[in-house]
């Protein structure tokens, strides 16, 4: 039953997205249109998606259509239930901050594409996950690349959101190159695209499925974000408006994490390397993310690198899962699992938190500069306390929804080094646990960075001291995100029982959730103490205060008697002591214009930490690619005569791969 209200929902996604592009240059009656259709199907989503997950149930639909290949089969189990609800509550917020933050774009850009391609995101992520039949699920992949592209290149009168959306759009179709291979071995073997036949390819060689994980690892890790793999993430985020980045980060590149987990479920036992491999993947994109974030001045590009540092969270969740997987410790495996699980939806919530603060930001002062912010918290208080909760859930901090999933992984990370696993599981379980403390570590000093710069201190620059809040809807969606991080910070029994579900679906013995449930209970208890005692305290302070003349005064500037905003912390003298010890294994640009004379007025110090994978390997790779690409230009020789004999080769071609292939028999 419940999937047919999915199904209602993506059609009244689709449905709201034709209706905007009908109203064309109506662009109030196109943003309202998509926005109620948005809300509404997410609504409807997600709370289909918390009932299939309480009730269990695994249901499926399928139909014959006019297509040579495949069939529309669609299916609910617990890890699709779980990956719904993530999409249609981070989806759902985001449609309610839209409807604020478009306001903005009225008269100057028509409104109704964006709504439109909004609505077939969403319907198209969603799609993504009830697919059952391999060709249903590329259609839908390319239908969720397609549409995301044009939301990246929403203002494309710029030059960087035109390069922006270029990287992305051969990122995304260099991804779906290993995809359609890894689907077509899969149809090979089993006969068809259906995902019920998939099922039985743990029965052959493991050199099979060993070539069918380095495809699904390099095509939906490209999506994810995985290092070195990411180099479109941290131009397309800050390049789209900040209700898309909200999405694209907080959901559509989780279904990277989606597909490399349901492909796992084909494939059977997973030997050791495999989990070594994702923690391996997992470490290093982390500590990487967070690195180039400390180095960032643009503060959407910081939030960008992030997700790459929170996409190596989830992957070392799965790593330790996939570890005691193979070793048969079910308590280590739940962990794992259920700690990257709730992390996707935990960063869902609070990146699309501080994405949202970010374009309340860029609203209110018109920069996405962190050196041009400053006192942003007393003309925007609303944007800073929610900025400040997301801030601290990212950080892993109580009592927040980021500690309670990070807690997790470092549970099941500390178990498996202290279980009689092999020594390289053991030495990677230690990697993790490791690995996850520096990212934590440096998080926190990055967002002490972001948030005391842009919200704290004295304005940097006109802009910023004539800053104004976000309109109502933006706050609304701010307050509604920050209230859900909190909720589940304090009450993650509740969620993690909506996470067992997802878990049972990846094999994992659903008897060791009963275990982490009074470790779950100790957070709650834990978080009412914390919270009690800062109650406690604000009280004592006030009573303290009571009948005493209490009175403002200015800060003490260390004998300075004019002190000017160029004498704060910037971004940069911030992060320079923190990146210093990671110096020899980064390469970091400096740019120095320094004081001169006796009374100088100018002076410039600015670093670049280059992203060596990106700017060194993969863009220079990918422009190869294209000029090699563009010399095949001289097949087209407009002759039907040739065309016909370039189809007659590739058709012989596919016969002879058909009868002598690899794994034909």
């Amino acid at each position: 039953m419940m999937l047919y209200f999915i199904l209602f929902a993506e059609v009244l996604l689709v449905a709201t997205a034709l209706l905007a592009t009908l109203l064309g240059r109506l662009d109030r009656a196109a943003l309202w249109t998509g926005t109620i259709g948005a809300i509404a199907a997410s609504a409807v989503g997600a709370g289909a998606a918390v009932c299939s997950l309480l009730s269990t149930e695994h249901e499926s639909l399928r139909s014959s259509w006019p297509i040579a290949l495949g069939e529309f089969h669609v299916g609910m189990d617990g890890l699709s239930a779980f990956f719904l609800l993530c999409v249609f509550v981070v989806s759902g917020l985001s449609a309610i901050y839209g409807a604020g933050y478009l306001r903005a774009y009225l008269g100057k850009q028509r409104l109704a594409p964006a709504v439109a391609f909004f609505n077939i995101l969403i319907a198209s992520m969603a799609m993504v996950i009830l697919a059952r039949d391999g060709v249903l699920f590329l259609l839908a992949w390319e239908a969720m690349s397609i549409s995301s592209f044009f939301l990246v290149t929403f203002e494309n009168e710029r030059d960087e959101v035109r390069r922006a959306g270029i990287t992305y759009l051969v990122a995304s179709h260099v991804g779906i190159v290993f995809l359609f291979a890894l689907f077509a071995l899969f149809a090979r073997q089993s006969g068809s695209f259906n995902f019920d036949g998939f099922a039985d390819l743990a029965s052959h060689p493991e050199g099979f499925a060993t070539m069918c994980f380095v495809f699904s690892l390099i095509g939906f890790g490209t999506k994810a974000g995985f290092w070195p793999v990411h180099i479109w993430l941290p131009d397309a985020h800050p390049a789209a408006p900040s209700h898309v980045s909200a999405v694209m980060s907080g959901v559509m590149i989780k279904l990277g994490i989606y597909g490399l987990l349901r492909t796992l479920t084909f494939l059977g036992p997973p030997p050791a390397w495999w989990g070594i491999t994702f923690v391996i993947i997992g470490a290093v994109s982390g500590i990487a993310g967070v690195l180039h974030a400390l180095a960032q001045h643009d503060l959407k590009r910081l939030l960008a690198y992030h997700s790459v540092e929170n996409i190596g969270i989830i992957a070392l969740g799965i790593g330790v899962g996939l570890l005691g997987q193979t070793y048969g410790n079910s308590v280590v495996s739940f962990l794992g699992y259920a700690g990257g699980l709730l992390h996707v939806l935990n960063h869902g919530l609070f990146k699309g938190l501080l994405f949202h603060g970010a374009g309340s930001v860029i609203h209110g002062t018109g920069s996405r500069n962190v050196n041009t912010q400053g006192g942003l918290y007393k003309r925007m208080p609303v944007t800073g306390v929610t900025f400040l909760i997301g801030s601290m859930a990212i950080c892993g901090l109580p009592p927040l929804n980021g500690f309670v999933s990070e807690w997790l992984i470092y549970l099941g990370a500390f178990r498996g080094s202290t279980s009689p696993l092999s020594t390289a599981a053991g030495i990677s379980a230690v990697v993790g646990f490791v690995a996850l403390a520096l990212i934590g570590g440096l998080a926190a000093a990055c967002f002490v960075k972001a948030f005391g710069i842009v919200f704290l201190g004295e304005p940097r620059s006109e802009a910023a001291a004539k800053a104004h809040e976000a309109p109502w809807p933006m706050k609304v969606a701010m307050i509604v995100g920050a209230a859900l991080c909190f909720v589940i910070g304090v009450w993650p029994a509740g969620v993690v029982t909506l996470v067992g579900p997802a878990t049972k679906a990846l094999g994992v013995d659903i008897q060791a959730f009963n275990s982490t449930l009074g470790a779950m209970s100790a957070i709650s208890y834990f978080a009412a103490l914390l919270i009690g005692l800062i109650v406690v305290l604000v009280l004592l302070r006030k009573a303290l205060l009571h009948g005493r003349e209490v009175t403002t005064e200015s800060t003490w500037g260390c004998g300075y008697s004019l002190p000017t905003a160029r004498m704060q912390y910037t971004a940069s003298s911030f992060a320079e002591p923190l990146l210093t010890p990671f110096a020899s294994a980064l390469h970091v640009e400096i740019h120095r214009d320094g004081p001169t004379g006796c009374f100088p007025r100018t002076g410039k110090y600015e670093e670049h930490l280059q992203d060596l994978a990106g700017e060194c390997v993969i863009v220079p790779a990918i422009q190869w690619f294209l000029r090699t690409v563009a010399r095949l230009g001289v097949l087209q020789q407009g002759r039907i005569q040739l065309y016909l004999v370039y189809v007659l080769v590739t058709l012989v071609a596919l016969l002879v791969w058909e009868f002598a292939g690899p794994f034909g028999s």
